[in-house]
């Protein structure tokens, strides 16, 4: 009997795949049976690498979603699945600062490319009659305000908001849409805020379990969105933050 959190015999895409929680997600897909397209800015070779060297199926496309239609080409002919959208960036300054280049550049990797992506991907599913799950990386500034990070929130916000409507649109049609929301998870886009004693105490001191989330703790739960587990799961914004948002 076939696990209902297998993969095998799918095929998912996942962007920003080169490192943090999308190099995590990929090889937990691929661990799960998934063969994995792997897109990145800069080269996913070390995450393919760490794939194929387990045994399973693996390969790299390079993508900048600076330009936000970067991905609209990604699905002809490619029988993709499943589309992990966890490409982002941020930028922080006090708002009485922020630049309409800050603000721009965020927005355009963080909410428009995420769309334009996920129609592209429904588009060519359709296509072909087909059915698939997407999975989007919201944050907990999806739920919450944050500071010094303006068009970070209003993006994150975004996609917890295109995740509600897409699913609404598409579930009926075979798409499953959700997102995960990560709580402060030890990557790229948080080493600031790590190296930082003092705001890193006082996030610290808030989590219940005690400790920065791991891209591992991420990519699990991507697993169980892309799997047949949640196939009457959608339009949801899970929060995966070790507590954070009950306290």
């Amino acid at each position: 009997m076939m696990s209902a959190f297998s993969l095998t015999d799918r095929h998912a895409l996942v962007t920003g795949a080169n490192t943090g929680i999308g190099q995590a997600i990929a090889i937990a897909l691929a661990r799960a049976g998934a063969a994995i397209t792997c897109v990145g800015r800069r080269s996913c070779a070390e995450t393919v690498d760490t794939i194929t060297a387990a045994g399973g199926q693996a390969k790299e496309v390079l993508v900048d979603f600076s330009d936000p239609m970067a991905g609209v080409d990604l699905f002809k002919g490619a029988e993709i699945d499943i589309l992990v959208n966890n490409a982002g960036i941020i930028r922080r300054a006090d708002a009485v600062d922020f630049t309409e280049a800050d603000w721009d550049d965020v927005m355009n990797v963080n909410a428009k490319a995420v769309f334009f992506t996920s129609q592209a991907f429904a588009r060519e599913v359709f296509a072909r009659g087909g059915r698939g799950k997407i999975v989007n990386i919201a944050s907990l500034l999806s739920f919450q305000g944050g500071i010094r990070v303006p068009s970070y929130t209003t993006s994150k916000h975004g996609v917890a908001g295109m995740t509600k409507l897409l699913a609404n649109e598409w579930t009926k049609s075979g798409i499953n849409v959700n997102a995960i929301a990560p709580g402060y998870i030890a990557t790229n886009n948080t080493e600031a805020l790590r190296d930082d004693p003092e705001r890193s105490s006082e996030i610290l001191g808030r989590i219940p379990a005690g400790r920065w989330g791991r891209p591992e703790d991420i990519a699990e739960t991507a697993v169980f969105f892309a799997a047949p587990a949640s196939d009457y799961v959608s339009g949801a914004v899970l929060n995966v933050d070790g507590g954070w948002l009950a306290r």
